[in-house]
């Protein structure tokens, strides 16, 4: 049987554990097809983010012309997109209608906390997401008002869908607290989504996984809710089964494949 195909739009992660490389890591383990485009290439490891080198837009274009002349892709989502100016080719792509099942992961400041994207690039793509799944920082900086509570997630996710998303999950795993509250907003409804929180550190590239995977449940059917869930429970699996790994000396990456199980 032939798996579905699923794009993503992101940079790429020389550690591995973020990114490209996460997102296809996720395609592959969820079994989907992925193919890619790259907006940037960094230098990074589980300490931090050294270096970043945007691709150029025309670049972007290219690959992206590239992979929808030859496939058909189910689903996409994006990750870092770096400049307004890539921002503005994966829009026109959406407007388009060449995007299907769009997931947009705002990624704005690595793990590490370093700025990895800026707002205006962001919000160039809001109105084409069927889902964006910003962490609280990044719902903070796209609303321009603190997200540090759940009241605050849910106020934010409301607002955020008004821009355009038919669904906004913001995702809590940064909060403290016993518990991984993300809230889910969409069609006029607002879900808690509660889970006991994993007890580790290596927690390098769970926005990127948590995005991939919402699009490959999606690419299969899913309604968003059910797509969110599974997702959410695809990570948690994955935060757990990397809790033992050693991999560098910072944040480590998911076990992404089950490797720990």
């Amino acid at each position: 049987m032939t798996p579905r195909t699923l794009l993503t739009i992101a940079g790429s992660d020389s550690g591995g554990g973020a990114g490209i490389q996460a997102d296809l890591k996720v395609f592959a383990a969820l079994g989907a097809y992925g193919t890619s485009v790259l907006t940037a290439v960094t230098a990074q490891n589980t300490r931090g983010v050294d270096a970043v080198l945007p691709m150029p837009p025309r670049t972007v274009t290219e690959q992206l012309d590239s992979v929808l002349a030859d496939f058909t892709v189910a689903a996409v989502k994006t990750g870092m997109l770096g400049t307004p100016a890539v921002a503005d080719v994966v829009a026109e792509a959406a407007r388009a209608g060449r995007l299907p099942h769009l997931v947009v992961d705002p990624v704005l400041v690595a793990t590490s906390g370093h700025r990895l994207g800026v707002v205006s690039a962001v919000e160039r793509l809001l109105p084409y997401a069927t889902v964006a799944t910003p962490n609280c920082a990044e719902a903070a900086a796209i609303t321009g008002r603190p997200v540090d509570d759940v009241a605050a997630m849910v106020v934010a996710a409301e607002a955020l869908a008004a821009g355009g998303p038919e669904y906004v999950v913001v995702t809590g795993g940064d909060l403290d607290g016993g518990e991984a509250v993300d809230v889910l907003h969409g069609d006029g409804v607002t879900t808690l989504l509660r889970a006991p929180r994993v007890d580790t550190r290596h927690t390098h590239g769970t926005g990127c996984s948590f995005s991939a995977a919402i699009a490959v449940r999606l690419a299969l059917g899913d309604p968003v809710p059910a797509a969110v869930g599974a997702a959410k429970e695809y990570v948690l699996r994955a935060l757990d089964g990397a809790r033992s790994w050693e991999l560098g000396a910072g944040r480590g990456p998911l076990n992404h494949f089950g490797w720990s199980a």
